[in-house]
């Protein structure tokens, strides 16, 4: 036999001879650290998250003690004689975030719209790339920007004329302040724009071609075939980008704090001021004085993280209602 087929032999006894031992053991043994590294991560999160709930309800249980459910419905906040109410924060945090959602989400779906369907291909990357690095941009340079430009705007040009010709309704009366409900409304919905844009252009992105060509096959116009086909099926998604971006509002602090005039009082009036739950946390905690203002304080923190977790949990579900899980598999 000559030397290339012994050369040949050699090789396929070589492939044909079974794996030693120890590399089966250092695989497995590879295998098993890896597989105890990422499950002690998933582990670390869930018990960070539930152990960040028990604490919070354990610091706060003084004050849910105290007053039960009646600090959800108290407006009275009297640091001097111990007396809380929660029900200005939540009332503040709830406007302020509806009003946040009545702006941006026209403003975000047609944005996200015309990335997704009718921008030139050349266009899109680039106003894509400017819309999210919107949401890079730290909330205190939107409170500043608010107090020099959006409040002195809103209190000389936009109230005096919101107040001249719609004074009749509760809404919008009052002495135009220009810090208020109104203004932590408006930039509430200029900082979770990016977020609804982005997440609305992903879901209409996911949509499958089949759904647009169908449509357009029978005759449907451009807009009938987005209006029917594509925003229709991507509906769940769409919603869950607005969720997700409720859920922003919901805990945004500094720029809201720095606008909204941070008084606990219950105003029908959007040009009055007002207070929210992660406002009254990031400007009281630091003079509470005594064990049960500190525990009100955290009780309104543990009512903001429920409400939070739940917005967002809600959002993702309705987002992987269209496009899958992360990490999933889709047909």
């Amino acid at each position: 036999m000559s030397s290339g087929g012994r050369q040949g032999t050699g090789a396929a006894e070589a492939l044909a001879l079974p794996p030693r031992a120890g590399a089966f053991s250092r695989s497995r043994s590879g295998d098993r650290l890896f597989d105890g590294v990422v499950r002690g991560a998933v582990w670390s999160v869930i018990l960070l998250t539930v152990g960040l709930v028990v604490s919070l309800t354990w610091e706060s249980w003084p004050a849910i003690h105290t007053f039960g459910w009646r600090f959800l419905v108290t407006s009275t906040w009297d640091p001097v004689a111990g007396s809380f109410g929660a029900l200005p924060f939540i009332y503040g945090t709830l406007v302020s975030s509806a009003l946040a959602l009545l702006i941006a989400v026209p403003l975000s779906l047609g944005a996200a719209i015309y990335l997704a369907e009718l921008a030139p291909f050349w266009i899109r990357p680039p106003i894509a790339f400017l819309i999210e690095m919107l949401a890079a941009v730290p909330s205190v340079v939107y409170g500043l920007w608010s107090i020099f430009v959006l409040v002195p705007w809103l209190r000389d040009s936009v109230q005096p004329v919101l107040g001249r010709w719609l004074g009749f309704l509760p809404l919008f009366q009052g002495p135009p302040y220009g810090v208020g409900m109104l203004a932590a409304g408006l930039v509430l919905a200029i900082m979770i724009v990016p977020y609804i844009t982005a997440v609305s252009r992903e879901v209409l992105l996911a949509v499958p071609n089949t759904q647009r060509e169908a449509a357009l096959g029978i005759g449907a116009t451009r807009w009938e075939a987005i209006r029917m086909a594509v925003l229709r099926y991507g509906r769940s998604g769409l919603v869950g980008a607005i969720l997700l971006g409720l859920g922003r509002a919901l805990g945004e602090t500094m720029a809201v704090t720095m606008v909204i005039g941070n008084r606990p009082e219950v105003a029908a009036s959007l040009f009055a001021p007002g207070y929210t739950m992660a406002s009254v946390i990031a400007n009281e905690f630091t003079e509470a004085t005594s064990d049960l203002y500190v525990s009100a304080l955290v009780e309104i923190g543990l009512l903001l993280l429920v409400v939070t977790i739940v917005v967002n949990g809600l959002a993702r579900l309705l987002v992987w209602s269209v496009s899958g899980p992360v990490g999933g598999h889709r047909e």
